[in-house]
């Protein structure tokens, strides 16, 4: 292969990745197809062509030729191209689910907007208030509570006696049992 079909094949993988990423199936698939004949089908590359054609064909509704394709690239000589190739054939060879409505979202169709109310706040809840409204601010200097010392309660009352007895009887029966 010359490098200047190679350069074009990579061009046209590309665009076609691109177009596929940009939800343009149809072109994706023109250019997929397009850069796959200028491949080694047998090639790493070429492998790789192909799952991403397989995808293409898929998303753009040609299922039966998305599925014969995905049927060659199982016994493509690259490993990673085989295993995609299984995992993307068990895929399409899955039964299809069947949807009722209520689970759907219909989506509106926005290009059919007027200009002229182009400026109202579609994204804006209803239960947001129309005017901004104003902070409070709050008083920035704290003066601290003085502590009446004659209230605190000094009184002893025999807790750290309690601890440190229990502290000493965990340390004998740990050096008891050891």
């Amino acid at each position: 292969m010359t490098t200047e079909k190679r350069d074009l094949a990579q061009r046209e993988y590309q665009a076609g990745k691109t177009a596929f990423e940009g939800g343009d199936y149809r072109q994706a698939v023109m250019y997929l197809e397009q850069s796959n004949a200028l491949v080694e089908p047998g090639s790493k590359l070429g492998g790789e062509m192909q799952i991403w054609l397989v995808t293409a064909y898929e998303a753009a509704g040609q299922r039966t030729e998305a599925l014969t394709l995905c049927r060659k690239a199982c016994q493509h000589p690259d490993l990673t191209t085989r295993k995609q190739g299984k995992r993307l054939l068990y895929i399409l060879e899955a039964p299809r689910l069947k949807t009722r409505p209520e689970w759907l979202t219909e989506i509106p169709d926005l290009g059919t907007i007027d200009e002229n109310e182009s400026d109202r706040d579609f994204g804006r809840s209803k239960f947001a208030p129309t005017a901004p409204r104003k902070r409070v601010e709050k008083s920035r200097s704290v003066v601290p509570e003085e502590i009446d010392l004659s209230q605190v309660n000094t009184k002893e009352n025999g807790f750290i006696w309690v601890a440190l007895i229990a502290g000493v009887a965990i340390v004998a029966g740990l050096v008891w049992f050891s």
